[in-house]
């Protein structure tokens, strides 16, 4: 089968996927359960290619493997929050807004717009998967480098899952651990992790894949992510203006200097993201 034919079939499966999603969607009136499927997707489409592929090299089953752990680990981690917390906030608006219309629309706006984002992200994954040839130092560096983004995501997510079912936090604010250096230092994870798959394409001649990390660190800040989470957040928690003078949005670096009232990184509760800032990938 010609690599076009393989990237198309990737693309049917994920579609299919995504309608058989939305279809259990409108059973359960909760859209928000594409989101424990994101991850998930990658593995799907994944092992497509690698089903697909006329004679998988040693290049394919490490991607594989690689996206197999951050499948298994982000969606349980988004399917354990969408069972104990229905739909998300988000979907629960563009319903309300939608109105009788939403469950039909949501196929479009929601599942196959996620669907085709998927598959346009998955472009280091398809080239990897297709090359032939032996595993380079590329290869090796991008494995690191995927783990490396895996670790960082698992770690903040576990912090912000720890604080918030700790009564005591609520109302205050996290900037302990990695949240004391990035503001959304999951999602940092997630964008290293898209680079280092990145990599490997690289390594297997997919330099043209760029768009996918690139597609994808966009979405994580200007659209899903930073953006969307901080939109009125200093309305809700003016405290959080102190904590975005001081710490990084995306990137970890230390924190910066003390704020006008003389106050450091820690001395109060006013300081990190809310609770309902640091959402999952």
């Amino acid at each position: 089968m010609e690599n076009l034919e393989v990237a198309l079939a990737g693309l049917a499966v994920v579609m299919a996927a995504m309608t058989v999603l939305w279809l259990l969607s409108l059973k359960l009136a909760d859209a928000s359960i594409v989101d424990p499927f994101w991850a998930p997707g990658f593995f799907l489409v994944t092992a497509t290619y690698v089903a697909l592929a006329p004679a998988p090299a040693p290049r394919a089953w490490l991607v594989l493997a690689l996206i197999a752990i951050w499948a298994v680990r982000l969606g349980s981690h988004l399917l354990r929050r969408n069972l104990r917390s229905g739909e998300d906030p988000r979907y629960a608006a563009m319903r309300e807004k939608g109105g009788a219309s939403f469950p039909f629309v949501s196929l479009f706006t929601v599942f196959w717009l996620q669907g085709v984002l998927l598959w346009l992200i998955s472009a280091p994954l398809f080239a990897a998967v297709t090359a032939p040839g032996p595993l380079g130092l590329l290869d090796l560096a991008g494995g690191v480098v995927v783990l490396t983004g895996i670790v960082l995501e698992a770690v903040a997510d576990r912090q912000l899952e720890a604080f918030k079912a700790d009564p005591s936090n609520r109302g205050k604010v996290l900037d302990r651990g990695l949240w004391r250096y990035s503001r959304h230092p999951n999602y940092f994870g997630n964008a290293v992790l898209w680079w280092g798959a990145y990599l490997i394409a690289v390594g297997a001649g997919g330099a043209w894949t760029v768009f996918g990390p690139l597609l994808m660190t966009y979405l994580l800040l200007k659209v899903s992510g930073v953006t969307l989470l901080e939109k009125d957040i200093e309305e809700r928690r003016p405290a959080y203006a102190d904590y975005v003078r001081r710490t990084s949005a995306f990137v970890p670096l230390p924190p910066r200097s003390a704020d006008p009232e003389g106050r450091r990184p820690g001395d109060a509760e006013t300081s990190g993201p809310e609770t309902e800032a640091g959402s999952s990938t």
